[in-house]
Formats: C-alpha cells, sequence, structure tokens
C-alpha cells in the first residue's frame, strides 16, 4: 500500500477525542489515514470530517478539519492517505 502525506495535526481535543488537521491535500469521508509521530502509529478511516463544526464530505488543501480519532495524537504528527 502507498500512503501520501495529506496533512499535520495541530490540536487534540482529549475530552471530545477529536484531532485537528492543517490539510496539505484533499481528504474524503470514507477514506483510510495513516497518522504517525513520536508516539502515534495507527490507522483508521475517516469517519467524520467537520470544518469549523459543520460536517462536511470532503475538504481541500488549506482547510483546518476536524475528525474523530481512535487514539491520542499530538501536535506535529503526519497524517498520511493510504491509497489502495
Amino acid at each position: 500500500m502507498q500512503e501520501k502525506e495529506v496533512g499535520i495535526i495541530t490540536h487534540y481535543y482529549g475530552h471530545i477525542g477529536v484531532g485537528i488537521i492543517q490539510l496539505s491535500d484533499t481528504l474524503k469521508l470514507g477514506e483510510t489515514i495513516h497518522i504517525k509521530g513520536h508516539t502515534s502509529d495507527f490507522a483508521q478511516s475517516v469517519d467524520s470530517l467537520q470544518i469549523e463544526h459543520a460536517n462536511v464530505g470532503e475538504a481541500k488543501a488549506g482547510d483546518l478539519v476536524g475528525i474523530k480519532v481512535l487514539q491520542k495524537v499530538h501536535p506535529h504528527d503526519k497524517v498520511f492517505k493510504v491509497i489502495p
């Protein structure tokens, strides 16, 4: 499987399990992402995608998006899109 970097984590809200990603490429609902950092290394499906608390189906480069994450993430963790 190939991976393409699509963004970086800028913030994590632990009480709601949401990571904020500054996108450098497009990201859509249903795609699989891989989050990798010093202590983070896991893959998950994008089941929720929000911009300014509004649900969206797709986001583009430059957008700041929030996604529900399965594990704790940290600022500067890299986000990759898994290409099947």
